[in-house]
């Protein structure tokens, strides 16, 4: 069963403390959308998302290491360095010692919610497949690929968000937000995965005239390509049917958790309005809702967030 929630930070152990606040800084230097949302949790849930997020980048940064990394640009020295973090996962779920403060704050987050080792190892999985795979035949092949890498975020989410019913009546439409917030990383940073050997659009766009050479050859020569903006304007409408689809699991979070949520929803979602008012330019640049907007989205969940708070503790 899931346990108690984590307090603020002030009231762990200094080491602990350290930890969170270790992994709140990685959150806010990498994930701007996610952290901002993430403000407009009560403070005691923040912590938590802080770790999850923490242990994601951990992975998603030795899976994309280069020359100048510490871990070594090969495939096999990236290999190596996941195999060494699913190690860690041991003592975090095992009672060991963790080897870097984002694990002694995932240890604790997964303690105090009852989080599922199976989620991780899941994540992991995909982590994996990045080091190998390039491409993707099909929708259903990048499936696959999908619920280990963004699908199992929304349910380790889940317990720390808390839920009005059953966690399995919500669990569907959290893994369809992770869904959707993934497609949209990939229409927003095609021209970052291309430089980095990676294509996440299925080869099923072969139906628009669209393969991986015509997309590096409009990557290169950085002109518009009628053939590629029709392939994205149809994947750009396809993620914004899975949004339509996670959307209904917002009102089955707890109340305090919904404004964080829909803010998030929201945001994300907006990017694919910009990748539409650029005319679909994504190859050469990376398209993002500009900060003014951000904070507009952002205003109204703020006020959701203090009138729910308000409503706790008037209850």
């Amino acid at each position: 069963m899931p346990g108690r929630p984590v307090g603020e930070l002030p009231a762990l152990s200094s080491e602990l403390a350290a930890a969170y606040r270790a992994c709140r800084r990685i959150n806010a230097r990498h994930g701007r959308t996610y952290f901002l949302a993430t403000r407009l949790l009560p403070a005691d849930r923040r912590p938590a998302v802080h770790a999850l997020y923490g242990f994601a980048r951990l992975a998603d940064d030795i899976v994309d290491a280069t020359v100048d990394t510490a871990v070594g640009a090969t495939a096999g020295d990236r290999a190596r360095a996941l195999a060494s973090l699913s190690r860690s996962l041991s003592d975090v779920f095992d009672g060991g010692v963790p080897s870097s403060p984002v694990l002694v704050a995932l240890a604790d987050t997964v303690r105090r919610y009852g989080i599922s080792r199976a989620l991780f190892d899941a994540f992991l999985d995909s982590m994996r497949m990045d080091l190998t795979v390039t491409g993707y035949r099909s929708f259903a092949e990048l499936a696959t690929y999908v619920h280990g890498s963004a699908e199992v975020i929304g349910l380790q989410l889940l317990p720390v968000l808390g839920t009005v019913g059953p966690a399995a009546r919500a669990a569907p439409h959290a893994a369809a937000l992770g869904e959707a917030f993934q497609l949209t990383n990939f229409l927003r940073d095609v021209g970052e995965d291309l430089d980095r050997g990676r294509v996440y659009l299925p080869a099923e766009l072969a139906a628009f005239g669209v393969d991986r050479a015509r997309l590096e050859r409009a990557h290169r020569s950085g002109r518009p390509d009628p053939a590629v903006r029709r392939a994205l304007a149809h994947l750009v409408a396809y993620n914004h049917a899975v949004y339509r689809r996670a959307e209904p699991g917002i009102a089955l979070l707890r109340r305090e958790s919904r404004p964080c949520m829909r803010t998030a929803f929201t945001l994300y979602r907006r990017i694919l309005d910009e990748i539409v008012a650029s005319d679909y330019a994504v190859l050469g640049r990376r398209v993002a809702v500009p900060t003014h907007r951000r904070l507009g989205i952002a205003l109204p969940g703020l006020v959701r967030a203090v009138a729910s708070r308000a409503g706790r503790a008037n209850a």
